[in-house]
């Protein structure tokens, strides 16, 4: 796949897009999506100031003007967007990416997604079709050596707004005993003012993310912080992402808690029945139960943010989430933010503990309800026949009783459902089942498994 996904650009540096890309992409930013206030911020990466410093020079070529945050997390970015009423922001990143990726996520006026759908295209078709010179940028060396770390910033004034704003939109939490992973990412730089008293690891910010990936669905990525919630005997844990726009939580054993299923919780700490909560399309049954027992009104959605944003604002939903971790907000100008979610998902956990309820009491009636795959890739070369021979073997597992085809297609039976999807972002299908019982989940997995592989 090249550098223009689905829903931000991103890719290995110097193998699908180098500074010249970046500075073309700069220069042809303004004009489709028709923005003259550009805001930017940048991730830890080892290659993210030269793309910053090209970038701006693209930007202000094409006549925008341009503001830097610098170092700054993505939902900070998208804050800013909309708060200070800019009329476009990027913030540069590989979000949960090897290190040696970087990227481009672009919001529009209002913090809005866009996305390949929505202008990145065109982008993409005007940067193959420039011929303009790319000017030399002095003194910004391209630092590939990942190994080189970026200083934690100083505190500047939209910073301390911006933990402001959060914790004026958080929970109380000071009853409870939980970690903090950083990753070595962008959480790092607010971290300890959002979560005082927490036992905190790998919370400095560098772009050889030296612990462990920056991506906290690979279970690796979370086995340093399981460790440390289980020797110290904390409550819970919370890992997030490289830019944090996503986080994820361990319970007092270690166990890992699928996002998906913290979609309801987070619903409940707004206190809105009859409000409407979004979610993707690989959500568990479970916690879209959840939800309606809430008296809320669940909506399914596309995945990826670039969907998920458009969707919330559509349907004026209060919260949302998706499998990933991603967690959208009306309050927060329907974006996601790792950092919010955490605050209120803690909260919810500090609000069980007072009630005598640990963790994993409090998350067994929804983790226990149903028996759940998670999200199981496969690199197949032809996506779309391993989609068709999945649907074909699905006809023998039971009598279909509802089917959605808005991101693949999910697929309902009394006894459970199952997902098959092409990755926006990777090369991969995607495939969840999820069943009444365990032996069920194994049949059904099994099965539709060697309809993937071709056996």
């Amino acid at each position: 796949m090249g550098f223009f996904k689905a829903y931000d650009m991103r890719g290995t540096f110097g193998v699908d897009f180098d500074l010249d890309t970046v500075y073309r992409v700069g220069r042809e930013l303004p004009g489709v999506i028709g923005a003259k206030r550009f805001l930017i911020g940048r991730d830890c990466r080892s290659t993210s100031p030269a793309i910053a410093a090209m970038l701006k020079r693209g930007l202000s070529d094409a006549g925008a003007e341009v503001t830097d945050l610098g170092l700054a997390t993505t939902p900070m970015v998208y804050f800013f967007t909309a708060e200070d009423d800019f009329d476009a922001s990027v913030m540069i990143t590989a979000s949960h990416n090897p290190p040696t990726d970087n990227g481009l996520k672009v919001s529009k006026r209002g913090a809005l997604p866009v996305g390949y759908d929505s202008g990145l295209a065109e982008v993409e078709r005007r940067v193959n079709a420039s011929h303009a010179a790319v000017p030399i940028v002095p003194d910004v060396p391209v630092v590939p050596d990942v190994s080189v770390v970026s200083p934690t910033p100083p505190p500047t004034a939209r910073l301390a707004r911006y933990v402001e704003w959060l914790r004026a939109h958080a929970l109380p939490i000071a009853n409870l005993k939980f970690a903090v992973d950083c990753s070595d990412g962008m959480a790092s730089i607010l971290a300890h003012e959002l979560f005082p008293g927490a036992v905190f690891i790998n919370d400095t910010p560098n772009g050889a993310f030296p612990h462990h990936s920056p991506n906290p669905l690979l279970a690796a990525s979370r086995e340093q912080l399981a460790a440390v919630v289980r020797e110290k005997g904390l409550d819970c844990g919370v890992v997030f992402d490289g830019d944090a726009d996503r986080c994820m939580f361990v319970d007092e054993t270690g166990a890992f808690i699928q996002p998906d299923y913290l979609i309801p919780v987070l619903a409940s700490t707004y206190h809105e029945p009859g409000a409407t909560v979004i979610h993707d399309v690989r959500t568990s049954r479970a916690a879209i139960e959840a939800i309606r027992a809430q008296g809320a009104t669940p909506v399914i959605g596309k995945v990826g943010h670039a969907y998920a944003k458009v969707l919330l604002r559509e349907v004026k939903a209060v919260c949302g989430g998706e499998l990933a971790g991603h967690y959208y907000f009306r309050d927060f100008h329907g974006c996601d933010s790792g950092e919010l979610a955490a605050l209120r998902i803690l909260g919810a956990f500090a609000e069980a503990k007072a009630q005598g309820q640990t963790v994993s009491a409090f998350m067994e009636p929804l983790l226990g309800k149903y028996a759940n795959s998670g999200e199981v890739n496969f690199k197949v070369e032809d996506k779309p026949a391993a989609i068709a021979r999945v649907l074909e073997a699905a006809k023998g597992l039971a009598p279909e009783t509802g089917r959605t085809t808005i991101d693949g297609y999910r697929l309902e039976y009394d006894a459970g459902w199952i997902s098959v999807r092409q990755s926006n972002t990777e090369p991969y299908l995607r495939l969840i089942v999820e069943c009444d019982t365990c032996a069920r989940l194994n049949d059904w997995l099994g099965c539709l498994t060697s309809a993937i592989v071709g056996v």
